[in-house]
């Protein structure tokens, strides 16, 4: 071996030597990496939960109304007994050492106690929650598969008939107040209208008197009205999202390829397109069903399901704070919840994000 062939062995010899690359690669700065990513996500998380933690507290407060005079049930009381109410729920202390006191009870699962209902606003919310995610499971589930299922095909069929029906009537429905559908979806469906009949039920979540199979039937029959509501609401998003991401994949080479070794074109979108093109979507579905969570106030109000929804709703009337706060938190930490996951989810499905 000459000289000339490994100066980097002759200048070892006659100098310092010098460092050579870093042993770590593209893979160990990858594993690195998405811990810190992680890191990352969840602190910015916390801090939004704490964010929202304040800003109940002072939020609701603008409300008007006192909720001591509605917990008297419009009876003529004392100064005194007005006074002994105000003690109990810690109304006469100062604004700073109530927020202090509500900060440090709510750091241990603490929310406080409904002024109306006289219970803990855990037990409350925990009484409500099987109600909700009823509702809002069923009707993500049926959205997010019609949503990804329609939009594959008129991605697929750019330009034709059904892709502008479908996207046209996508839009016109994500574009409609879900109050407005649902009380409409009440008149014409539970009322009647001209020749079509009374089918559904105009609220409530059972009939009451049922038990076993005919109790889900009964239950089922009370939840179709609500979840279309939800369904024809929400469902548009999901298809134009799922249509753009499989439009952009649509012109790749490796589709090309694909097609040229003899594949079926039904095999090349639901092989290689569409498992390509669900990146977005599986983004938006985890902020959806957060968003779900939090947005169904309005459904369960116009159609009077016990759920978390309409409790926030009775709450607010009164106003009931400390139930209104645990609410509030509630579908503020639904929403930062799954878009966090959303966060951490993503780099799995593709490497690129979180180096």
């Amino acid at each position: 071996m000459t000289a000339e062939a490994t100066p980097s062995l002759v200048e070892a010899t006659d100098g310092p030597a010098v460092a050579g690359p870093s042993v770590r690669g593209p893979r160990s700065r990858g594993r690195t990496a998405y811990p810190r990513y992680v890191a990352g996500k969840l602190g910015g998380a916390a801090v939004s939960l704490l964010a929202v933690l304040v800003t109940s507290f002072f939020l609701f407060r603008l409300i008007p109304g006192d909720p001591v005079k509605y917990m008297t049930g419009g009876r003529q009381v004392s100064a005194e007994q007005l006074a002994n109410y105000r003690k109990e729920f810690g109304l006469d202390l100062p604004m700073w050492e109530q927020f202090t006191d509500y900060c440090g009870k709510a750091l241990t699962g603490d929310l406080g106690t409904s002024y109306q209902f006289r219970a803990p606003v855990i037990d409350k919310i925990t009484e409500a929650l099987p109600n909700t995610l009823l509702l809002t499971g069923t009707a993500f589930v049926l959205y997010t598969a019609l949503g990804i299922f329609i939009g594959t095909r008129s991605a697929w069929r750019n330009g034709g008939l059904s892709d502008r029906l479908n996207t046209g009537l996508a839009l016109t429905l994500y574009s409609i107040p879900s109050f407005w559908l649902g009380l409409l979806l009440i008149i014409v469906f539970s009322v009647g209208m001209g020749p079509i009949p009374g089918l559904f039920p105009t609220g409530g979540m059972e009939t009451g008197g049922k038990e076993g199979f005919a109790y889900v039937l009964d239950v089922a029959h009370h939840l179709i009205l609500p979840v279309v509501t939800l369904v024809a609401v929400e469902y548009g998003q999901t298809l134009l999202v799922t249509r753009s991401a499989l439009l952009d994949e649509m012109g790749s080479d490796y589709l090309t390829t694909a097609r040229a070794k003899g594949l079926r074109d039904d095999l090349v979108r639901r092989r290689h397109a569409v498992p390509n093109a669900l990146l977005p979507t599986v983004t938006l579905i985890f902020i959806n069903l957060g968003r779900t969570v939090a947005g169904v106030i309005l459904v369960e109000t116009v159609f009077s399901w016990p759920g978390l929804g309409g409790l926030f709703y009775q709450a607010l009337s009164v106003p009931d704070l400390p139930l209104v706060q645990g609410l509030f938190f509630v579908f503020a930490a639904a929403v930062i919840v799954m878009n966090t996951l959303a966060d951490l989810i993503y780099p799995l499905l593709d490497p690129r994000v979180g180096r």
